[in-house]
């Protein structure tokens, strides 16, 4: 493919030493649009809920996985499946948590999500362990990050070019036969020219065991990027082109287990699972341009195109009448399957005996009978985006003006396939490998325009941030007759247009208090479905920040008023509806509170005692009853919004001195329903979750760590979702270096 050619052409030449001579660049040649926040010093003058974890933070445990580093942040929650953040599921606020497919996903402050309009649903998801910092933000402050902009935005930012010539290196070795790379090497030169070239690569053989198998449960993930710069200290320009490359082989599954095969055994796999795996591809291309006109004025351009492939064999069903007909009235989800078995119940002369024994292997089943689906997509993500920061003073108020305009297209393209097995003996037997595009032949695409407009205001001890952003899209689903000519089947479209106003202040009572509060518009595209509206909520919050030498700590309530929450069908949902369909949820209400205190318990200048605590409640209903559907069930005013848990926290206790660290973190996560009146069955479980770090610093330039995650090797449910209890990742041990030269 074009990317992976071009940047392994330019790795090659750059480590071939063709590069002129680096030398220290006293500059910071950063491009400000990157960072939504502006930095750890800005987000404490925001008039609303923002937080930022630096590489200092993230140098603590090293983690690879995005959910365990998001539930540092106040108002995040995470509905588990992999146990690896390969796909995480990732909410704010008591948004969605299926897919992530409800908040703003970006990579320096570009959208992410393979097709962010036609399918949101993020089936990519960068790998955590190569980037530099993470920041999240929520509130009126989100609007200039849409088109989700209920809860708010997660931004990854990704390694910057060092200002002088340097590498890091980091190798780690972990049980399951893990083990992790991450190098980069860079700099710029006396004429303002740099480059990074770096690598991640990652893999393991995974937690879990199936069932008569060989294979193993894990992953083999390869990410190389190169960055190539031009940022002269007397130049009033920038520029930066940045080509990434990121490659997925894993062993992963939608099937999950029986609540009695999960208390027996919560890391068994079914040998029927034995085939599943997924491989994806992912390019991306961003070039940035900034000109800083004036001292003032700054003005900045950025193309970017992403494009992904995945193709995910998988099993999804079970016909028992044999029928190889994906659209059989006998087929069956497994999670229909496992729901049966769970509670006893027999299906289409099945006894829950005889469908457990399919399960265990022990139970020969029909020709046919078995589906595995090739789930095969492509997506892209292009567009170009402009910026303006204006500053400058009206009377007694300063002003910070940005404005942003976007244009992007996107889409989604399926050519799949089903094929059937049945099982003899406990092993799979193809059948038939079933007609390209008989089992999904359509694409999805959408085109959009978005503006915005924020003004940050100071005027005494009063910041004032006014917004506004406009969405202007046209999402469509072209369906085509099963094979590969791609004959018309039918289309559909649905187009939105959508202002969203919002307005955050903030008040310094004094050095160290600041009380602030905020209302906006919130938004989250709808699906093409026709007759499906928008989502939308108007949200409210209000809170303090206190900080001194000592001790920072905020507390910060929220509201949002849903006109109508929306369900979007996907197979990782787990229901038996049409994938891509979208359903109404009508009114909802979500209160919250998010609380952060962070302090240093040392009275010494030679240890520090950090010590952090992030509390969330959150309290999510529905406020109508829904009729029956395939996505939400059988709604009644009052049920909770799934997956949501009312209370979690997370506290990290360290100990840290000049040669030596260790820190002690644990996290707990209230048990949530996974359908909205949901039974026992579909609860998940209360969960704490510990882990441990330690680090020695052996010189400069040296520095060993080792890790425990899951100390107590708690193994509870922590999702039902697609199909089956899904546990926490078992306790894993790791060590390893991180070398600086």
């Amino acid at each position: 493919m074009k990317v992976k050619t071009i940047s392994r052409l330019v790795l090659s030449v750059t480590i071939a030493g063709t590069w002129p001579a680096l030398a220290q660049n006293t500059s910071t040649p950063v491009f400000e649009e990157i960072l939504i926040t502006g930095g750890r010093e800005r987000i404490e003058r925001l008039p609303g809920s923002a937080h930022y974890i630096d590489s200092d933070q993230l140098a603590t445990f090293a983690y690879s996985d995005v959910q365990r580093i998001a539930r540092e942040i106040p108002g995040v929650s995470i509905q588990l499946e992999d146990g690896y953040g390969l796909r995480p599921n990732i909410s704010i606020r008591g948004v969605t948590t299926e897919r992530s497919s409800r908040i703003t996903l970006l990579e320096d402050n570009v959208l992410i999500a393979p097709a962010p309009y036609a399918a949101s649903s993020a089936y990519y998801f960068p790998t955590a362990g190569r980037f530099a910092g993470f920041e999240v933000v929520k509130g009126p402050a989100a609007i200039t990050q849409g088109p989700y902009t209920i809860g708010g935005a997660l931004n990854m930012i990704s390694t910057p070019i060092p200002r002088m010539a340097q590498g890091n290196l980091l190798l780690e070795r972990a049980e399951d036969s893990t083990y992790r790379v991450h190098a980069t090497y860079g700099g710029y030169n006396a004429d303002g020219f740099g480059f990074l070239v770096e690598t991640h690569q990652w893999q393991s053989d995974g937690f879990q065991t199936i069932d008569r198998s060989n294979n193993d449960t894990g992953l083999d993930v390869e990410d190389y990027t190169v960055k190539l710069a031009w940022a002269p200290q007397d130049s009033r320009h920038k520029m930066e082109l940045k080509l990434q490359l990121a490659q997925q082989d894993s062993n992963q599954s939608y099937l999950g287990l029986t609540d009695a095969d999960f208390t027996a055994d919560a890391y068994r796999r079914y040998g029927i699972s034995d085939l599943d795996n997924i491989n994806t591809e992912h390019e991306q291309v961003i070039l940035r341009y900034e000109f800083n006109a004036t001292e003032n004025l700054r003005l900045s351009a950025t193309a970017y195109n992403n494009e992904h492939a995945r193709s995910w064999y998988k099993t999804e069903g079970l016909d028992l009448d044999g029928s190889t007909d994906a659209d059989s009235l006998s087929r069956v989800g497994w999670g229909n399957i496992i729901n049966d078995i769970n509670q006893g119940n027999s299906r289409d002369g099945f006894t829950s005996d005889q469908l457990q024994s399919i399960l265990d292997g022990t139970l020969d089943t029909p020709v046919g009978s078995i589906d595995v689906r090739a789930n095969n997509r492509e997506y892209f993500s292009r567009g170009v985006q402009f910026g303006l920061n204006l500053d400058g003073d009206i009377g007694a108020s300063s002003h910070s003006l940005q404005a942003g305009v976007r244009l992007h297209r996107d889409e989604e393209d399926r050519l799949q396939y089903d094929s059937s097995y049945q099982q003899l003996n406990g092993a799979l037997v193809l059948n038939d490998v079933g007609v390209l595009g008989a089992a999904g032949n359509r694409i999805q695409e959408a085109q959009a325009l978005a503006v915005h407009v924020y003004d940050r205001i100071e005027w005494g001890n009063w910041l004032i941030t006014p917004g506004l952003r406009y969405e202007d899209i046209e999402l469509g689903r072209t369906r085509f007759n099963g094979g590969v000519q791609r004959d018309y089947r039918d289309g559909r479209e649905n187009n939105v247009q959508v202002l969203l106003p919002g307005i955050g202040a903030s008040y310094r009572v004094n050095d160290s208090l600041t009380v602030l509060g905020g209302v906006h518009k919130g938004f989250a595209t709808p699906s093409n479905s026709p007759g499906v509206d928008e989502e939308q909520a108007i949200n409210y919050e209000m809170g303090f920040r206190f900080s001194n030498a000592s001790i920072s700590t905020e507390a910060i309530w929220f509201h949002s008023d849903y006109e109508n929450l929306l369900g979007v069908c996907t197979a990782s949902s787990g229901t038996d509806c049409i994938i891509g369909d979208a359903f109404n949820g009508d009114a909802a209400t979500v209160n919250g509170l998010e609380f952060l205190l962070s302090a240093d318990l040392s009275k010494t200048s030679d240890i520090s005692i950090p010590f952090m605590l992030t509390y969330t409640w959150i309290d999510g209903e529905f406020d109508t009853d829904v009729a029956d559907t395939a996505f939400f069930g059988d709604v009644s005013a009052g049920d909770p919004i799934p997956y949501i848990p009312e209370n979690q926290y997370r506290f990290s206790l360290g100990y840290e001195t000049m040669i030596w660290g260790l820190t002690l973190s644990a996290n707990y996560v209230d048990e949530v329903c996974v359908r909205a009146s949901c039974s026992e069955a579909e609860q998940t479980d209360n969960s704490l979750t510990i882990d441990l770090s330690a680090n020695y610093q052996l010189n400069d330039r040296l520095n060993i760590f080792a890790r425990v995650e899951n100390l107590g090797d708690e193994s509870d449910i922590l999702g039902r979702h697609p199909y089956g209890a899904r546990p926490n990742k078992a306790r894993t041990a790791a060590m390893g270096a991180r070398m600086r030269f």
